[in-house]
């Protein structure tokens, strides 16, 4: 799958600099459920989504949290793992059978090396999903959870085809019976 269209939303990169990124990632796979990072784990890896839907978690009293999803065309990780090299308090699990490119620290790090575009593209992502961590607090803190519903359905309509809903309540930290209520009575 070609990232570079999707990387040059954030920054623009040579194919040059985009090759050096794709020929540096090892395709791997997991079926429904697997694990792909497990809590307690450093993560080694950032990954590029080629198919399949992911979540990342955290268990809260025996209840699974869902902090985000993963899709073809986006990247998945657990940023304060993989760029501290610190162990995890989450996991990424497998929602469906899927397939990710796997870039390791080590390796991305020689690459901000090599390539200063490249530096610059990733520390620009990591700006733009801080910007996007900020809203969604934000949002928790001054919302209704009707609000949330909305803004939800605005920014991410696709997932409500990808995803079960009860992960999406999780994800808005809305009880799954009051989502689907919701959820019916929004109009799309």
């Amino acid at each position: 799958m070609d990232y570079h269209d999707f990387l040059n939303k954030y920054h623009q990169i040579s194919r040059r600099d985009y090759e050096l990124i794709a020929d540096s990632l090892s395709t791997c796979h997991a079926k429904r459920n697997d694990l792909i990072a497990a809590e307690g784990d450093i993560t080694r890896d950032l990954y590029f989504v080629y198919e399949g839907t992911q979540i990342s978690c955290y268990n809260h009293d025996g209840a699974e949290c869902v902090m985000s999803f993963h899709y073809p065309q986006s990247l998945m990780g657990l940023p304060d793992s993989f760029y501290n090299q610190q162990p995890t308090q989450y996991y990424i699990r497998a929602l469906t059978d899927s397939s990710y490119g796997a870039i390791s620290f080590r390796r991305l790090e020689e690459l901000f090396d090599e390539s200063q575009a490249i530096e610059r593209l990733f520390r620009k992502m990591t700006e733009a999903k801080f910007c996007g961590l900020v809203t969604r607090h934000r949002e928790f803190h001054t919302c209704t959870i009707e609000e949330r519903v909305k803004n939800f359905v605005a920014r991410s309509p696709h997932l409500l085809h990808l995803v079960p809903h009860k992960y999406i309540a999780s994800y808005l930290n809305i009880d799954p019976t009051n989502f689907s209520k919701l959820y019916n009575s929004i109009r799309m």
